[in-house]
């Protein structure tokens, strides 16, 4: 008797490379936050920028929820872990760590326990994609940086916000602390010793108080025999969006962001409170998230050109109100590259690798208490 998270697509899916349902894996890990580590962190908030102790302490969390769960997979005899989950719990002040994923097994073994392999944040459809596209997972992984604008900072930002424009104090903390947690992720898929991050998902996460947050990216390292050598492959689209370049010759070479704060400044913002109350058009908004919006596409482009990438694909844009006549435009997405010698495993994907579940339950009385990480696969 199996209890596995795996709906009948999935195991559909993993059915056809190999693998069979086993037992759903858990791993939890309940830290303190500390009265040091509180305090230390306070006057660091000041400044601004990266929080190191929260970072520390929120990856030492994950870690140790990760661990407990592969060694679960590992007592059980499982060859991997797929659709690996990563949640946060906030209990009276202390942070649970919750890991979730369902453990496989190879179709047809009959030898009881098997070599240990890897873990992945792909759901079973996704695994069965990425694999016949040439990318073998090894491991979950993850880059987190939790950061604060600091008061410094939002002083010299809030004299700025009089004036119209981008305030840069803001858009580099943003801009720096979301490459640090992409060279996280990468700095551990490289001691896995893949070649590509895959699946990446992005997720920003406030962490007590609205001055203080966390970037956060998980993904699976890969590997593929495919790709040229050099750094490690990063991508943010779909399996299925990357089978379907693989195809055409492309290959992912790095996931791209670009972010831009502005301000409509003290004098905007009242000649638009003005017009709000009439019919039409507010070309001072308008024309404002115009510039931000150009201004973080084009971050895009110059790093896109750097790296000698063809195309950016799968672009996501999303507008953030800051508050205080600040909005943060953020742009996210694949630089690609023409490569040889891509190959996969068919010609077609079966249907039931893009046929999506349903949630058959749903409570709509919960209160926001966690996050999971992974929602909206």
């Amino acid at each position: 008797m199996k209890t596995t998270g795996l709906s009948g697509n999935e195991i559909y899916c993993l059915d056809k490379i190999g693998y069979k349902a086993g037992d759903i894996v858990v791993g939890n890990s309940v830290h303190s936050l500390g009265l040091a580590r509180s305090i230390g962190s306070g006057f660091r908030a000041i400044v601004g920028g990266e929080i190191v102790q929260f970072t520390k302490l929120i990856e030492e969390g994950r870690a140790a929820a990760l661990g407990r769960m592969e060694k679960e997979a590992k007592d059980r005899g499982a060859i991997g872990i797929t659709g690996v989950t990563s949640e946060l719990v906030f209990h009276s002040g202390n942070i649970e760590f919750l890991s979730v994923g369902s453990s496989l097994h190879t179709k047809g073994n009959t030898q009881g326990k098997e070599q240990y392999k890897f873990s992945t944040s792909a759901d079973g459809q996704d695994l069965y994609v990425q694999e016949n596209a040439g990318y073998v997972p090894k491991k979950f992984v993850f880059g987190n940086v939790a950061y604060s604008i600091g008061i410094t900072r939002g002083i010299v930002g809030a004299f700025k916000t009089l004036v119209r424009g981008e305030i840069r104090e803001f858009s580099n903390i943003f801009n720096k602390t979301r490459h640090l947690a992409l060279e996280r992720i990468v700095a551990e898929a490289r001691a896995e010793g893949a070649n590509a991050v895959v699946g990446i998902e992005t997720t920003i996460l406030p962490l007590m108080g609205r001055n203080l947050q966390e970037m956060l990216m998980i993904g699976t390292a890969a590997h593929n025999p495919s790709l040229p050598q050099g750094d490690i492959v990063t991508s943010d689209l779909t399996p299925q969006e990357m089978w379907n370049l693989n195809k055409m010759g492309y290959a992912p070479v790095k996931l791209l962001l670009g972010t831009s704060v502005y301000s409509l400044g003290f004098i905007g913002g009242l000649t638009s409170f003005v017009k709000s109350f009439v019919k039409g058009e507010i070309p001072e908004l308008s024309k404002l998230i115009y510039e931000a919006r150009e201004n973080a596409l084009a971050i895009l482009n110059k790093e896109a050109d750097a790296i000698g990438a063809d195309e950016i694909v799968g672009v996501k844009t999303y507008v953030y109100q800051l508050g205080s006549g600040l909005i943060e435009f953020l742009a996210i997405g694949t630089a690609v590259k023409k490569v040889e010698g891509l190959t996969s495993q068919s010609t077609e994907l079966i249907p039931q690798a893009f046929t999506q579940d349903w949630d058959t339950f749903v409570n709509t009385a919960e209160f926001n208490f966690g996050v999971e990480l992974n929602k909206g696969k």
